[in-house]
């Protein structure tokens, strides 16, 4: 087992940035800063897709490891499949995505949905978007 660390400080010696890594990989002078650049890009990556995961309406919560033998794993695919599902339709259906930045943020728009599905029943995908677009008046009938 090795290991690095790196700590980046303003030019006062404040701290800015600290965080070590534990790899199984040889560290040398010729491969620390690349292992340092991998850790960095890791942890990033692992860090904003928890960010979204958690905090912008999937309500995905690392205590989901506490459930019974398979439920942790069940729970964590509804959440990630909420995301694939989510980011398609953001780049697929025109409605859903002007519907969704014309709210104020994301966690909004899921309220929003969540509410009117639970009271409207709609016709289909189209119906609900044309609503949401036009601020929640239902359209007249002829």
């Amino acid at each position: 087992m090795n290991g690095c660390e790196v700590t980046i400080t303003h030019a006062k010696q404040e701290l800015v940035y600290r965080n070590a890594w534990a790899t199984s990989h040889a560290i040398d002078v010729y491969n620390v800063v690349q292992t340092v650049a991998a850790g960095r890009a890791r942890w990033k990556v692992k860090n904003e897709n928890n960010n979204v995961l958690q905090n912008h309406g999937y309500h995905f919560d690392p205590n989901f490891a506490h459930g019974k033998q398979h439920l942790s794993n069940f729970l964590a695919t509804l959440n990630l499949l909420a995301f694939l599902a989510h980011t398609a339709l953001e780049w697929l259906d025109d409605a859903y995505r002007a519907v969704q930045s014309s709210a104020p943020s994301r966690r909004a728009f899921f309220e929003n949905l969540r509410t009117l599905l639970q009271f409207i029943p709609f016709d289909n995908w189209q119906h609900l978007m044309q609503l949401m677009l036009n601020g929640g008046k239902l359209p007249v009938k002829t």
